[in-house]
């Protein structure tokens, strides 16, 4: 390898939303760095399989109305 050419790889802490944690090894900051999730696994639908539906504005209420009657024969 090349010196001086690559990022300090070292041990920061990562908080999960749920408030555990876990040590492991990275480039991100200096050593001994934290690193808070705001959506990790445990949270986020993507891997839960339990979505959310914000209806802002309506719209999820206008398309069920303007699609009401649509459906297959």
């Amino acid at each position: 390898m090349k010196a001086d050419i690559h990022p300090d790889y070292h041990e920061i802490t990562v908080i999960m939303t749920d408030g555990t944690s876990f040590k492991t090894r990275s480039t991100m900051g200096k050593a001994g760095d934290t690193l808070r999730l705001d959506i990790d696994t445990k949270t986020h639908p993507a891997w839960t399989g339990v979505q959310k539906l914000l209806d802002t504005g309506g719209q999820i209420a206008k398309f069920n109305k303007r699609f009401q009657n649509f459906g297959l024969k």
